[in-house]
């Protein structure tokens, strides 16, 4: 054992009381400074509670789309076929993933919200009490590449980044749910699911297929006894994710992925008629509790699309009423809403309003499930023997089509169909339009494209050469072969709807397009036809019909003097 002098002890005692001083300070210094920075987090928390307090308390007015919000299935104006094929695909028990098309402000998110309170209460319906809606927007719904962060599927946050927390230092992954876990046992609503990421889609239809969300992660070790139980049981069994997916889109069914239509049930929601709007503006006026003055109505009709622009119309207008002190919304406070919102005129869907020589209803869908008449004209001049001219005009004159790599422009299609047509008129009814300078138009702007005008084109050709008017009540649609078959075409439904809607009492379709539902329509006849000349005659007025292959020699409105009928 050492023995030191007596003064080096004290030497070196005094050291390691100094030291120990220095030691305690710090300690107590850092707990102080713990206990401050608590004090300062309780204070800065209290004074951005009280902030909050206060600014819940400010609270304006509910707006008037709100109020306006379907709160039963009886209030969805206009789409009582869509609401009944959504009932039958979410509220039996076995319900089905399901894609909503159709234009906005049509009740599309509204319904599907009512419709999943309504399986609720069905017994036959797996959806429990407490089942979620979950709503996500797919055009914010943006995820990182790299993994970090994917709201609608989930991800795993590592330890390497920043805010990992306790976990995290220990360097344990931590998973993070997305919407598609807390939709479990209810619907996911994924709005304008036709703008989603293609990879967000990709692992979408993994989730839809296997009902679970698989994670991974490089820093995940199954045999870590640090790693909680519960991010074990993740890892290996993946998060529950048994939903039922509601997409809506605005888009049309071919430009949204074939993998993600054929899991789902598709309803499409159609426009709705200027009366079914004018329903809905003067629901919104009476919940403002104001007074339309006659013709108000009228206005919003002519010009709103939708229940949302038909809402918002009204609201300004009664904004100006209430400014003025008045109880009523006035003609000339919509005109002006009209003026200063720059609406566009609804277009009008309606039949010729008398017969007419080359002047044909077609049908055509613009839109998902949506349906329009479509005006044809046609005229013929008498031309040099076997040297007439096709004109073709409106906007039909080229298509893009984009595929497999590569883009080709090439002739529309609706001029290819006026040729198939020249050739079957030829054939079938035994005309010559080689001798007559033939101009087809589609006039109003309107983008056509698609064969199945080729009726209507060929009646409206034919009548043109023949100078035989066409019933201004007859509607047609097909496609014609050159041989003068009539072949089945898309859309049929929308098609005679849309017919239905203009004041059509004859909607001549394909045969193989006709369904026992088209006896339900009242007030129209929808006759099948199997060849084009069977077509032609329904659709021409009935006391200047003329028998297949006779022909009038030159284009007149009416065969009368001078004019002669020979069997070419």
């Amino acid at each position: 054992m050492l023995d030191f002098p007596n003064g080096l002890a004290g030497i070196i005692t005094l050291v390691q009381i100094f030291f120990g001083i220095v030691i305690g300070l710090y300690f107590w210094n850092l707990l102080r400074a713990q206990q401050g920075g608590r004090t300062a987090v309780r204070r800065e928390s209290h004074r951005e509670v009280e902030r909050l307090r206060q600014l819940r308390q400010i609270s304006l007015t509910e707006p008037l789309a709100e109020r306006t919000r379907p709160r039963s299935l009886g209030e969805i104006i206009g789409q009582e076929e869509a609401v009944k094929a959504l009932r039958a695909a979410l509220c039996g028990p076995y319900p089905q993933h399901v894609l909503l098309y159709g234009p906005p402000g049509v009740g599309k998110t509204a319904a599907a919200r009512l419709i999943l309170e309504e399986a609720k209460r069905s017994e036959h319906s797996p959806f429990g009490k407490n089942a979620n809606f979950v709503e996500i927007d797919a055009t914010t719904a943006r995820f990182d590449e790299r993994g970090i962060a994917d709201p609608l599927i989930g991800s795993v946050h590592d330890p390497i980044y920043q805010g990992a927390g306790p976990l995290g230092v220990a360097g344990i992954p931590q998973p993070k749910p997305g919407a598609v876990t807390r939709a479990h046992g209810g619907i996911l609503f994924l709005d304008e699911i036709g703008e989603l990421h293609p990879v967000q889609m990709n692992k979408l239809l993994k989730v839809l297929e296997d009902r679970r969300v698989l994670l991974e992660s490089a820093y995940y070790n199954p045999e870590d006894p640090n790693v909680p139980a519960h991010i074990h049981d993740i890892f290996q069994n993946g998060l529950p994710a048994d939903f039922r997916l509601v997409g809506a889109t605005t888009r049309l069914p071919e430009e949204i992925p074939p993998a993600i239509r054929s899991r789902c049930v598709e309803i499409f929601f159609r426009p709705l008629s200027p009366e079914e709007i004018g329903v809905i503006a003067a629901n919104a006026i009476r919940r403002i509790g104001l007074e339309a003055e006659e013709g108000v109505l009228g206005v919003v009709m002519k010009y709103a699309t939708n229940g949302r622009e038909a809402v918002n119309m009204v609201q300004l207008a009664a904004g100006m009423a209430i400014a003025e002190g008045r109880s009523a919304v006035r003609v000339v406070d919509m005109e002006w809403v009209v003026t200063c919102g720059q609406y566009n005129l609804r277009p009008e869907n309606r039949m010729p309003f008398q017969p007419a020589v080359g002047v044909v209803a077609g049908l055509a869908v613009c839109g998902p499930n949506v349906g329009t008449v479509l005006e044809i004209e046609a005229s013929a001049l008498p031309a040099e023997k076997g040297r007439g001219r096709l004109t073709v005009t409106g906007v039909v004159e080229e298509e893009e089509l984009q595929g497999a790599g590569r883009r080709v422009r090439r002739k529309s299609s609706v001029r290819n169909a006026v040729e198939n047509v020249i050739t079957a008129l030829r054939f079938v009814m035994r005309v010559e339009p080689g001798n007559f300078d033939i101009h087809v138009n589609f006039p109003g702007g309107v983008p056509v494209d698609g064969p199945s005008a080729g009726v209507a084109i060929a009646t409206a050709i034919y009548s043109a050469l023949t100078g035989i008017p066409v019933d201004n009540r007859v509607a047609l649609t097909g496609e014609v072969s050159i041989g003068g078959k009539v072949r089945p075409v898309g859309g049929i439904v929308p098609k005679v709807a849309a017919a239905v809607r203009a004041g059509a009492k004859r909607v001549l379709i394909p045969r193989d397009n006709y369904q026992q539902l088209f006896s339900e329509f009242r007030g129209v006849a929808v006759v099948p036809v199997d060849r084009l000349e069977d077509a032609i005659r329904e659709a021409l007025v009935g006391e200047n019909k003329v028998a297949a292959g006779e022909v009038c020699l030159r284009p007149v409105v009416s065969c009368g003097a001078g004019m002669s009928c020979n069997n070419i």
